[in-house]
């Protein structure tokens, strides 16, 4: 007996940007430049062992409340090997773990500043093998956030549609409402 959702259709990797190149056009962005220049430089100046390509990057031009779902292709940069599944596991624990509490804070990031999010918990189920250095499809969704704290559940889908690995974690996330500046 067997049975598994099935996997979102979504564009394959070769098809989509990879998060330097989104953080290079918004740099160049003269409006979000100076609305966000701490941040952006912030982003580019981080070293990511993974290699991530959003399906459907937000515009961060526009302000605007987005449901608590998110979808990326990831993989390790560089070969891992075939005979080290643990090394495979590990990096997909790395993985999972890569924004994956900021799914809950989708729908409210634009009014809330962040001041810490750490997990209370994080679990992973593994179902079938996978290469971890392989793109693998990162489907996250928060089904739950309420009262300092946030519910996130993932699934990382190999390209060939078999689901590989399903996680789920809660975590503590400290918010300050953001303050708008007066404009009289």
């Amino acid at each position: 007996m067997q049975h598994q959702f099935s996997m979102p259709t979504v564009p394959p990797p070769e098809e989509l940007l990879d998060c330097e190149t989104l953080i290079d056009q918004y740099l160049r962005d003269p409006n979000l430049q100076k609305r966000y220049p701490l941040a952006l430089n912030r982003i580019a100046a981080q070293e990511v062992p993974i290699e991530i390509k959003p399906v459907n990057p937000s515009p961060l031009s526009q302000l605007q409340r987005m449901e608590p779902k998110q979808m990326f292709w990831v993989r390790a940069r560089g070969y891992i090997g075939e005979g080290d599944m643990k090394m495979h596991c590990c990096v997909a624990a790395y993985i999972s773990d890569y924004a994956f509490l900021g799914t809950a804070l989708l729908p409210h990031q634009w009014q809330h500043k962040v001041h810490f999010m750490v997990s209370l918990d994080h679990s992973m189920w593994f179902h079938a093998p996978f290469r971890a250095d392989h793109w693998m499809l990162y489907e996250c969704e928060s089904p739950w956030a309420g009262g300092s704290r946030g519910l996130v559940h993932g699934r990382l889908w190999r390209q060939d549609g078999v689901l590989a690995v399903t996680c789920a974690q809660e975590g503590v996330i400290r918010v300050k409402p953001q303050v708008s500046e007066s404009k009289l």
